[in-house]
């Protein structure tokens, strides 16, 4: 398959699958990556040294908030696909820079959409947006034709980019579509989301490496599902006949209580032994309630999830476990000194 696509936010979880995937199918990948000191690609670091060299693989310096580089990049590689996945992506943290959480997740979005409608060539456009912004006022299955009621400033961007990725394509022609996607984990996701945050204290406390675990609201529900099926998703929507707008869930819905029992049962352990909340870990405009029914993208793109919420968190304590094994060993051998909460 020769295509060539582009990814912003290729150093993110969902980065990292997505690339894997397209590589695997014979594209051409092109990242971007922000301009600074410290560039982390440690996440799709063995997908540089396996596809960099046949040219497979490349990285170039871009930025979301200069329009004018995201068009000099888009004009150079002339992708036949765009998969913006760039965002200040966790939500807490866009309650305490709702400036740039803002500007990322809506200036983005629109200066590339632009450069799309202004191509000489017909560029497909997948834009990544998030259950967060229905909001999860009750416990009712959330579809592409429920209302969005952001709480937060991540989820009002989001927001913003989904309705102007809809207007670019009902006024220019575009081939531009949307992607719902509820939470989705992996081994990959960063530590300071609750899923890996709750991991990664399995694998330490298990390995006398970490004393206990503070957290938020317990019994907050989400539908998880795992990242490496949702890219496939992702890929099947571009990939469609007619762009549209599609959730991405697996209509059941887990409390991080019931994350945390799975867990910790993994290791022969009890969580309510190690866990306490804190106050300073809840949003100051919870979301109780995200549930999602992907029939539509089942009934017309043949997707549904092939992973399930036991063997996901499952996935995530062994591969945390091994992580921690790895940091016992460095710490035993005074090469590595802990830097985490409660750290023995």
């Amino acid at each position: 398959m020769n295509k060539t696509a582009l990814i912003t936010g290729i150093t993110g979880q969902d980065g990292y699958y997505l690339s894997k995937l397209l590589l695997e199918k014979g594209y051409e990948v092109h990242g971007t990556v922000r301009r600074s000191s410290t560039i982390n690609t440690l996440r799709i670091d063995p997908l540089i040294a396996r596809y960099k060299e046949p040219k497979k693989l490349s990285l170039h310096y871009s930025d979301l908030l200069d329009p004018s580089s995201l068009n000099q990049l888009i004009q150079k590689i002339q992708p036949d696909e765009i998969y913006n996945l760039a965002a200040q992506s966790h939500v807490a943290v866009s309650f305490k820079n709702p400036v740039f959480s803002t500007q990322t997740g809506t200036l983005g979005p629109l200066s590339i959409l632009e450069a799309v409608k202004n191509s000489n060539k017909q560029i497909k456009y997948y834009q990544a947006s998030s259950s967060e912004m229905f909001g999860g006022i009750n416990d009712q299955k959330l579809n592409e034709e429920s209302k969005f009621i952001p709480k937060s400033p991540y989820a009002a961007a989001k927001v913003f980019a989904h309705q102007t990725t809809q207007i670019y394509r009902e006024s220019y022609d575009l081939f531009a579509v949307n992607g719902i996607l509820f939470n989705h984990e992996s081994p990959h996701r960063g530590e300071t989301f609750v899923t890996r945050k709750i991991t990664r204290a399995i694998g330490r406390i298990h390995h006398g490496l970490q004393t206990k675990l503070t957290l938020g609201n317990l019994d907050a529900f989400r539908d998880w599902g795992f990242a490496g099926d949702y890219v496939k998703g992702m890929w099947m929507m571009i990939n469609h006949h007619t762009p549209d707008d599609w959730v991405l869930a697996t209509a059941e819905a887990h409390s991080v209580r019931e994350f945390l029992e799975i867990g910790f049962s993994e290791v022969g352990l009890n969580y309510e032994d190690y866990v306490t909340t804190s106050e300073k870990y809840f949003r100051p405009n919870e979301v109780n309630h995200l549930l999602g029914d992907y029939s539509k993208v089942n009934q017309q793109l043949g997707w549904k999830p092939e992973t399930s919420f036991k063997d996901l968190v499952k996935l995530m304590v062994n591969s945390d476990m091994l992580l921690a094994e790895r940091e016992k060993t460095l710490i035993e051998k005074k090469l590595m000194v802990p830097t985490w909460e409660y750290s023995t």
